[in-house]
């Protein structure tokens, strides 16, 4: 495909866009209508506005790539026999007939008591009986709309039971002359509480003649070779599909429209890695005196992927522009020394450096086991979290600015204003995920252009990090220490429970083990029959004799890791708890992690969870206790955590099963989440999409690059571009 614009040129017109305070200004005005308030369409007045906001969003355009999800046929017959075009009655109907009937001179037949429906009777052209069946109407408003001896034409889902027809609540109830009215194929949408498909789909036809001319962003031979419409056409067909062939990802207009997307996306990142290339850094380069006698201290040597992993991260760190690489660790693959040698490679060349965990635990933690090794590194290591204050704030803050400290761990604390460094070289950013764009921009803002250097232990499939994470170099911990103990995990009805509850207190009694408990909920759902976390630790509580204790997620900051710490300090044997145990508990001791309702989770979290055992020299049991049935999703799950450990396994195999948009949790994760683009059924558009904005970057075409502005603009992708250079 041709490049579309100058690499020089991308770069003006895409960082033009990066400012959010202009974004507005530099929009092309062609576009405003778009990005105007839903509350500017006819129709729409507050009240509605706020109803289509949760739906969709506040915009114009947020109601225009609200996409049905499937499409309705409404079938016209002449007679009532043609429903089956006469074959034998088949066991199920078409979904909608449109049908002229004439309502029979008989009284209608009112409700026989309270909460019983009408009953209207109707016959076809034929005298085929059928009855219009109402639910809390009004008998004089049932008289004005089906007057009797009069004909109609009427549209609803036709239903059998034995021999009568009957059709309950009609959609579409006029007379003919009035028949083009009713729609032959209607789009069905997601919707909310207070808003109906036929309202939503009437307000997206007025936003959709809204959808101004706009020059082509795409190669013209592309566009013959893929056989696409324009963008316009392709809203317009969305919004009007006439088969079920049109609802596919794979249809003409909705592959366009992905690939419009997913083109904004990729250039956006595609510039942030240009232009993180491009800006000068700080050069740092290690002596490898402190790296030598940090190692001749460990009781354990680097694997080959963690040494690879380091070799890359300094490589990056010793050029003069700044880092940006995301190091990606399965559970237990040893991401912390890793960063904590890559923290000596800064303090080495005369800088500091900083890591930031999500929690107050997990950066204790941190510290903790980098203590040790900061003595044997003769670096000065300090924390600084939410719980540190008067003096000791004061203190740590002083030796941050004078320089006195080479090496800090915190949490959010540290992006505060009072925080400044002498001279910061390299931030780490843990459980990347956990933190929002604009807080590891803060961080990395600290300091004059320091590395930065991001890490998950969540293992994320090559489609997803090439889509989400394009802007960063990877680099992959596929291999665990040596001396790790394998998990051994099964699966369990739970019929089984009793079972379980005699094998756990055996274990602990005997074993000295501790145990985590996971639960999916908090407390009792109306709506989900599921075991609550506070039920589940009473009962647990009466087998081991009171030593349980219970986190989830509604509790303080300080009543959660209270206890924690009762856990880490044996004051506890079992500990109940719903995900919020997923990232940053390590506690040796724990020999077993039971996951109750398994099937409710993902795979990366079931194998997230699964990582918090058998973290010390003993193995670890995971027992996951699910609830039969099982659907094919959950069977496959299970088995698939029955049968390896291998964390990107696990990762493309819960991609396989789920779909990306489910994939971790966009949201927790940090993915993007696409309105038009299907990450597995457009993956090959994604590789294209990729290749090409490169080539928009790279190579020398002028001709497109103020339609490739309105592009970026309808994606708002370019005004993310600056925030997403923090990962």
């Amino acid at each position: 495909m041709t490049a579309l614009i100058e690499k020089p040129l991308a770069a003006k017109f895409v960082i033009g866009f990066c400012h959010t305070q202009k974004t507005f200004n530099m929009r092309p005005p062609v576009l405003y209508p778009l990005f105007a308030s839903l509350a500017s369409l006819p129709g729409i007045g507050p009240r509605y506005a706020k109803l289509y906001e949760k739906l969709c969003g506040p915009r114009v355009l947020d109601l225009i790539l609200h996409a049905p999800t499937a499409v309705l046929e409404r079938r016209p017959v002449a007679h009532l026999g043609e429903i089956w075009s006469g074959q034998a009655r088949p066991s199920t109907l078409p979904p909608e007939t449109c049908i002229t009937l004439t309502v029979t001179p008989c009284e209608h037949r009112a409700p026989a008591s309270k909460g019983k429906p009408w009953r209207i009777a109707c016959e076809d052209a034929q005298g085929n009986p059928l009855t219009l069946i109402y639910f809390h109407a009004y008998s004089d408003q049932l008289a004005e709309l089906l007057p009797v001896g009069e004909q109609r034409l009427i549209s609803g889902k036709v239903e059998q039971q034995g021999l009568f027809l009957s059709m309950v609540h009609p959609d579409f109830v006029l007379p003919e002359a009035r028949s083009t009215e009713i729609p032959r194929f209607e789009p069905i949408y997601p919707l909310t509480a207070g808003l109906s498909n036929r309202m939503v789909g009437k307000t997206i036809r007025r936003a959709v003649a809204l959808l101004p001319e706009l020059p082509e962003w795409l190669d013209t031979a592309f566009l013959q070779q893929k056989d696409w419409p324009t963008w316009a056409e392709a809203l317009q067909k969305l919004h009007a599909p006439t088969c079920a062939a049109d609802m596919l990802p794979t249809a003409p207009h909705r592959a366009r429209l992905a690939y419009d997307e997913l083109l904004a996306h990729q250039l956006a990142l595609a510039v942030v890695r240009d232009r993180q290339a491009a800006e000068p850094g700080i050069a740092l380069r290690g002596t490898g005196v402190r790296d030598a006698a940090t190692r001749a201290a460990l009781p354990f040597a680097l694997t080959a992927a963690q040494e690879r992993a380091l070799a890359e991260i300094r490589t990056d760190m010793a050029a003069p522009t700044r880092m940006l690489r995301l190091l990606q660790g399965d559970v237990g693959s040893g991401k912390t020394i890793v960063a904590f040698l890559a923290a000596l490679t800064a303090i080495e060349a005369g800088h500091q450096a900083a890591i930031m965990a999500p929690t107050e635990i997990l950066a204790r933690q941190h510290a903790v086991s980098m203590a040790a090794w900061a003595t044997a590194a003769g670096i000065r290591l300090g924390i600084l979290t939410g719980r540190d204050k008067g003096k000791t704030r004061a203190e740590t803050l002083a030796n941050l600015a004078d320089g006195s400290l080479d090496l800090v761990i915190g949490t959010h604390a540290l992006l505060q204003d009072t925080v400044q460094f002498h001279r910061l070289g390299l931030a780490v950013i843990d459980e990347q995920h956990r933190f929002g764009v604009h807080q590891r921009l803060t961080l990395s803002g600290k300091g004059e252009a320091p590395d930065l250097l991001v890490m998950t232990a969540t293992p994320i499939p090559r489609t997803l990090l090439l889509t989400a994470f394009s802007d960063m170099a990877v680099s992959q911990l596929n291999e665990k220490p040596p001396g790790r103990q394998p998990i051994q995990t099964s699966a369990l009805p739970l019929s089984r429970l009793d079972e379980l509850y005699g094998h756990l207190k055996r274990a602990i009694a005997h074993d000295s083990g501790k145990a985590y408990w996971v639960c999916p909920l908090v407390e009792e759902s109306e709506l989900i029959d599921l075991a609550a976390a506070t039920d589940r630790a009473e009962s647990l509580n009466a087998v081991l004799g009171g030593r349980v204790g219970l986190v989830h997620g509604r509790m303080k900051p300080d009543e959660k890791d209270a206890v924690i710490q009762a856990f880490l300090a044996d004051d506890l044997d079992v500990l109940v708890a719903t995900t919020v145990i997923e990232v940053g508990v390590n506690v040796p001791s724990a020999t077993i992690m039971v996951i109750e309702h398994a099937e409710r989770f993902g795979l990366a979290q079931l194998h997230q969870l699964r990582g918090r055992v058998g973290r010390g020299e003993r193995g670890g049991a995971c027992v996951l206790l699910y609830d039969p049935p099982l659907s094919r999703v959950g069977a496959g799950r299970l088995k698939i955590m029955r049968e390896t450990e291998d964390g990107f396994r696990i990762a493309e195999e819960d991609l396989r099963l789920r779909g990306a948009g489910d994939v971790l949790g966009t949201k927790q994760s940090g993915l993007p989440s696409f309105r038009l683009a299907d990450w597995e059924a457009h993956h090959g558009l994604l590789l294209t999409a990729t290749k090409e904005a490169q080539l928009i970057l790279h190579q020398r075409a002028e001709r497109r690059s103020a339609a490739l502005q309105h592009l970026l603009a309808l994606f708002e992708k370019a005004q993310a571009a600056d925030f997403l250079k923090a990962g």
